[in-house]
């Protein structure tokens, strides 16, 4: 990945509005927060292969940077992010913390992501 291009990135997601899209979103301080801190509260979530179409769309902020995509029945919202690249037609962007940890994934495909055994016997 490389750090956040606002330019690449908004030209995608304006090319892509009013078309069907796949989306995935993950958020986490991660397993590793609780073993720093065991009074630490862990929280993340993981939200795949849901369609969505969005209207407009726009990453701002000066690092780390947000994006908004506006649905027809409200936001899809992300913060925190750092780096992206793309995969084909695939827009995949990241926050990740000092350490290079994940914290956030934010990623977008005209077809749905991969899904490997473990997320399908989950």
């Amino acid at each position: 990945m490389q750090a956040i291009d606002l330019q690449e990135i908004q030209r995608y997601i304006d090319e892509h509005a009013n078309t069907p899209l796949y989306v995935h979103v993950e958020t986490t301080n991660g397993a590793y927060a609780t073993h720093q801190d065991p009074t630490f509260h862990s929280a993340g979530m993981f939200f795949r292969n849901a369609e969505i179409t969005y209207e407009r769309g726009l990453i701002t902020g000066n690092g780390p940077y947000r994006i908004g995509l506006k649905l027809a029945h409200g936001w899809l919202y992300g913060e925190g992010l750092t780096d992206f690249e793309f995969a084909g037609d695939q827009l995949l962007i990241a926050g990740h913390d000092v350490e290079g940890r994940l914290a956030i994934a934010f990623e977008l495909s005209p077809t749905p992501f991969a899904q490997g055994a473990e997320e399908v016997d989950a």
